[in-house]
């Protein structure tokens, strides 16, 4: 899931934003913004980068296990 301070940081930029003339909703805006940014990132099924690089030296190790099958393979195909 993404950083909680992550979509509070974006939130509170696109707040930021606002004309000033806007600012008396400016807290209604916030809690509008991060519950929509929220929304929408849980709708990406987003994962963290933990989940990612776990999977990405999973898919490597797999990789050279496959390497080293195929190279079993061949050589046993040889004889």
């Amino acid at each position: 899931m993404i950083d909680p301070n992550v979509i509070d940081q974006l939130t509170k930029r696109l707040s930021d934003a606002v004309p000033d003339s806007f600012k008396l909703l400016q807290t209604d805006l916030e809690k509008n913004l991060k519950a929509s940014v929220q929304a929408i990132f849980r709708d990406m099924d987003l994962v963290s980068r933990d989940e990612f690089d776990i999977q990405v030296a999973l898919l490597a190790r797999c990789r050279q296990e496959l390497k080293q099958l195929e190279a079993r393979l061949a050589e046993l195909e040889k004889e």
